[in-house]
Order: structure tokens, then sequence, then C-alpha cells
């Protein structure tokens, strides 16, 4: 940022320079024209005389030439202004480039890391529906930010620009996948198996064995009969 303010204090000089010596040319060729045109004059005033013409009166005098060749380098100078603005400004917008490019870099290596991360909370998922007997799942997600890319949705509820493996397995009674902490139902014929604590209103790990609110109310009404 502070390049770009150096950039501006820079290019803001040079174009005030090129100002004015864009009016020292205007000012010098219109001297010049003047006394062009009045030798001129005087060279046809010489020619169509009686006298025989002055020879000295035959091409443009010195003061006018040097006033021409003048312009002409007032003209270089101008180019030259113009050449170094053009060559700061290309300069900076191939740093631009350069910034951009190595950022766009970072961002796909981040998201080819969350995508890895995705990937391998999905098939720790898998690995962990074996171990039944009794036990309670409590993996917590490392990040609320890998729990929200999991899901594809951001904590405020909106659309994450993050691939989802889509043979990720879900669970729970909101159908989503494996995030948090998430804790199994004993009933070993549940069909859902794993829940996340708050679609299930816990805080903590119960203590003892738990049972899911269906095989909750499947439980009861067998003990009812």
């Amino acid at each position: 940022m502070s390049d770009l303010v150096s950039l501006a204090h820079v290019l803001q000089k040079k174009y005030a320079l090129l100002r004015d010596l864009d009016k020292s040319l205007q000012e010098n060729q219109r001297q010049n024209e003047q006394r062009c045109e009045k030798e001129i004059d005087d060279i046809r005033r010489g020619r169509t005389g009686n006298a025989t013409p002055n020879t000295s009166l035959t091409h443009f005098s010195e003061e006018a030439l040097d006033e021409q060749k003048h312009s002409v380098r007032i003209a270089d100078e101008k180019v030259a202004l113009a050449m170094q603005a053009y060559d700061l400004v290309d300069m900076h917008v191939q740093q631009l480039d350069q910034y951009m490019k190595k950022s766009d870099e970072e961002m796909r290596r981040e998201k080819e890391s969350a995508a890895a991360n995705i990937e391998g909370s999905g098939k720790a998922g898998k690995a962990g529906e074996g171990g039944r007997g009794g036990r309670k799942k409590t993996r917590l997600a490392t990040a609320a930010s890998t729990a929200a890319a999991s899901t594809g949705m951001s904590s405020s509820g909106m659309d994450l620009d993050l691939p989802v493996d889509p043979n990720e397995p879900t669970y729970c009674i909101c159908n989503q996948v494996s995030y948090g902490e998430m804790i199994a139902c004993d009933n070993n014929e549940c069909k859902i198996e794993w829940f996340h604590f708050g679609c299930v209103g816990l805080k903590e790990q119960p203590k003892g064995k738990w049972y899911c609110p269906d095989c909750a109310t499947v439980k009861k009404s067998r003990k009812g009969r």
C-alpha cells in the first residue's frame, strides 16, 4: 500500500513537470512562428525590390534555428518523461500481478488442505462405526472452520467455496457429516447410530448407557408391556 501511495506522488510530480514543459514548448513554438513569418516576409521583400537581394535574407536567422532546436529538445524531454512514468507504472503492475499469483496459489493450497482434512474426517468416521459396544464417541473437531467446511456452510450460514466429499457418510437426525462431539446410541439396532451433541440436547458426555430419542421411546414402550 505504501508503494502505491509513493507511486501516486511520483506520478503527480512527473505530470506537473510535463505540463510545465508543454507550456514552455508552446510558447517557444509561438515565438518561433512569429520570427519565421517575419523573416519570410523580409526575404520576399528583398527579392521583389529593385536593389540586389541581400544574401543574408535567403535563409532563416540563427535565432530562429536555435528556437527550433530548443523546441525539439523540449519535445524530447517530454517523451523521456512520459516513458519514465510508463515504465514506473508498468513495474508496479508487474509486481501486483506477481502478488496476485502468489495470493491465488496460497488460496489454492489452503483449499486443497481443507479438502484433504474433510476427506480424512470422513474416513475416520467410517473407521469409528465398527467400534460400538456401548462406547461413546466424543471426537472434537480440530477447528470450527473445519466443521463448518464439512457441511459446506459457514458459521453465518453462507456457502463456502470448499469442495465436499460426496461419499462422506452422514449421521444424526440432522443427516449431516461428522463434526464436533458425537455420541453413539447404545442400541445395537439403532438405524442412525451416531448423533451430534447439540442435536440431541447434550452439553457433555452422559454417564452410563445412552439411547437416542427414538430408541429410548421404543425401549420404554417395551417395558410398559
